[in-house]
């Protein structure tokens, strides 16, 4: 395929799957474009992407800060209690001379994951304000590059299985942490799953074209 300048690759569109080109076609609201190769969801057209967006960004963020300044867990032995939190888990890592095994959780269950959220919301506010032009490329970019390194999931799969093991030597409480936990993991993987940075990037693309065709 050949194209004759850069501004033709704005038409088209990559399966994430099996890497074949597509044309982008214009769809009625809620269909979905799927590859003709491996039928795989390309991006959908949905008019509320934007609010739901916003909604479940701002919601995701409230619960990861819940997630982190309360107690997950707090285990009682033989009369003795301890609240567990995901910073103090952090720390007691680095405290234990494991540095590298601290610095990965703190990336991949903390940093990551609050910059996927962050960037999120301040993308579909500007988004919401039409302003696309102001920093929304970079934005976009900088999320495609740390969105596969969140990894609260595998956190939260990690937690339980730990106290599936604790069950019958320790008296187990959850705190607010770890429900909230539960439901940022749910978002995170509701956006992960329904919204495509593709259709982030179509609807960049649309409001640039409303502004320049003011």
């Amino acid at each position: 395929m050949k194209l004759k300048n850069e501004a033709a690759l704005d038409n088209l569109i990559i399966c994430h799957r099996c890497f074949t080109l597509h044309k982008e076609v214009p769809m009625r609201d809620g269909l979905e474009a799927c590859c003709l190769e491996c039928g795989s969801v390309l991006y959908r057209h949905n008019t509320k992407l934007l609010d739901k967006g916003l909604a479940l960004s701002i919601t995701g963020l409230i619960f990861f800060v819940l997630a982190n300044f309360f107690p997950l867990v707090k285990i009682e032995i033989l009369g003795h209690e301890q609240l567990i939190t995901i910073p103090k888990t952090i720390f007691s890592l680095m405290q234990s001379g494991f540095y590298i095994v601290g610095l990965l959780c703190m990336f991949l269950i903390f940093i990551f994951p609050l910059m996927t959220f962050t960037i999120n919301t301040i993308l579909f506010s500007l988004l919401k304000l039409k302003h696309a032009n102001l920093w929304t490329k970079e934005l976009l970019v900088l999320l495609a590059h740390i969105k596969p390194w969140s990894m609260t999931d595998i956190f939260l799969i990690s937690i339980l299985v730990s106290l599936v093991k604790l069950i019958g030597h320790a008296q187990i409480h959850m705190g607010v942490a770890f429900y909230s936990l539960v439901v940022f993991v749910l978002i995170d993987l509701y956006i992960v799953k329904r919204v495509h940075l593709l259709e982030i990037w179509i609807l960049r693309k649309q409001i640039l074209s409303e502004e320049y065709s003011k």
